[in-house]
């Protein structure tokens, strides 16, 4: 062995571990007709999130699968929303409409889980969402579900903050107290 061979490292940079979790929810082989034949690639979804709110979709093209799959992570990491959690559970119901699939989510009591299918259910446990009852009306088109629920979750209204009931009720305080007899 030369002095050269053994200075040489075949170390590689780690991938950095993704802090979402990812899940496939379709890939579809797609073919556009060119003047010399078919062209063949491959359409993922994919649905991207932490379980601890933030949740996010993305669907790409690309002429292999992993590539595909790759684009559709890169795209879901740049739409991701916040969803609003309380206990587990979402604030209100919610309908939505989006082409022609519609969905309802409705917040359930603790220990009732994710009654939800098809792909309403991905969403919902990569958001983190721990207690709900989801509808799916209209259409069974996965990505247009999928649009569906997070339309719905972006559509949920922030739940009032602690501090807000701390001032109301400071307030009824000094007010007692400044009307109250002192002994």
């Amino acid at each position: 062995m030369t002095g050269k061979d053994t200075k040489r490292k075949n170390i590689r940079p780690k991938k950095e571990q993704s802090e979402f979790e990812q899940q496939i929810v379709e890939i579809s082989r797609v073919t556009r007709v060119m003047a010399g034949g078919k062209r063949l690639s491959f359409r993922a979804c994919v649905v991207i999130g932490d379980k601890k709110g933030r949740v996010g979709m993305g669907l790409a093209k690309a002429k292999d699968v992993p590539m595909a799959v790759q684009k559709a992570v890169r795209q879901a990491e740049k739409d991701l929303i916040r969803v609003n959690l309380i206990n587990g559970t979402i604030a209100h119901e919610v309908r939505v409409k989006e082409g022609a699939a519609r969905i309802m989510l409705k917040p359930a009591p603790e220990g009732t889980g994710i009654i939800s299918g098809g792909a309403v259910r991905i969403v919902l446990e990569l958001a983190g969402i721990e207690n709900i009852v989801s509808k799916i009306f209209g259409s069974g088109n996965k990505v247009n579900n999928i649009r569906a629920t997070i339309i719905a979750l972006k559509r949920l209204k922030k739940p009032k903050t602690d501090k807000a009931d701390k001032k109301g009720e400071k307030k009824e305080e000094v007010k007692e107290v400044k009307t109250g007899k002192e002994d």
